[in-house]
Order: C-alpha cells, then structure tokens, then sequence
C-alpha cells in the first residue's frame, strides 16, 4: 500500500473516533446527573411500607384453629420463599434441613445436618404454636441461630405456610 491509503486509514479511524466521542458527550450531558442542592428534590419516590398490625380478631383465634382453616395454595404461595434453603422429601436436606413431617418433630432433630448450638439447645417439638413463633422471627425464638430469614410478619402467612407443610410433608 502507498502513503496515500494508509493515510485515508488512519485519517478514518481517527474521524471515527472523534465520532464516537461526541456521541459519548452528547449522551453525557443528557443523561448526566447534575447535582442539586441538598434541599431541592429532583424526583421524589414514594414507597409503601407495609405495616402489619394484628388485629383484635388475630389474637383472640388461637394459631391451630387459623391453621385449621387456612387457605394451603397460598401456603405453597408462601413457601417459595423457603424453598431456596429447605425441602419437603425426607432426608432431602439443603442449605436447611428438610422439612418432611416437621409438625411435632422434636427440634434440631435431623439426623445428618448441623444445626446451630442455639436451635440445639432448644426443648420440645415443632408444634404448630412453635413454628408461629419461630417464622414469626427465627432470630427473636432463638437468639443466635443460623436462619438468616427475617421471618413471616402477617399471622394469615405464617398459618398458610404451617397448613401447606402439615399437609405436603405427612
């Protein structure tokens, strides 16, 4: 090749770059934040916090009737968020351990998965008036555990969810 291409070459290279350039510029300075005076609010965002407060009704029906009542497809609705860490086939543990026949199974009892002392320290069985409390907030039922789940704030969620594994999990 003579001089004359390679600098027709370089030259468009060179033009395509300054190009691109300015394509960068001009996006910058549409999309660029500028900064705004702390007092002044570009855009306000509202977001809905769900407050759960129990209901009068809530605390006077007893946890096992609200089970014996509750509605098992929402439960299953409910237990995706638990699926990520447990299983319902026995001796199926993951991350948790399984959950097969969990009502009245006595706490930290699966053989093979190593829980934590504080759920080990535990007396009793996972009654449905226990599993209330515990996916109420596992950290408040036993200080220390290793669920890092926050927990099931609404008592309707927590009922679904202990009627979903009493009946999938015989």
């Amino acid at each position: 090749m003579d001089t004359m291409a390679w600098t027709k070459i370089v030259g468009a290279g060179c033009g395509s770059l300054l190009v691109f350039l300015l394509i960068q510029w001009v996006a910058e300075e549409i999309y660029h934040e500028h900064h705004h005076d702390d007092h002044e609010v570009a855009y306000l965002l509202e977001v809905e916090e769900e407050v759960v407060v129990p209901s009068e009704a809530d605390e006077e029906i007893p946890f096992v009737q609200l089970v014996a009542v509750a509605d098992i497809s929402k439960g299953k609705k409910v237990f995706a968020k638990c699926k990520a860490c447990h299983k319902l086939g026995d001796g199926e543990n993951g991350t948790g351990p399984h959950l097969s026949k969990i009502i009245d199974r006595k706490i930290a009892s699966v053989s093979g998965f190593k829980y934590s002392s504080s759920l080990q320290s535990l007396e009793g069985s996972w009654t449905r008036d226990e599993l209330n409390e515990f996916l109420a907030k596992p950290s408040d039922y036993a200080p220390g555990t290793a669920m890092s789940f926050a927990g099931l704030g609404k008592l309707s969620d927590r009922a679904n969810l202990v009627a979903y594994l009493e009946e999938n999990t015989k």
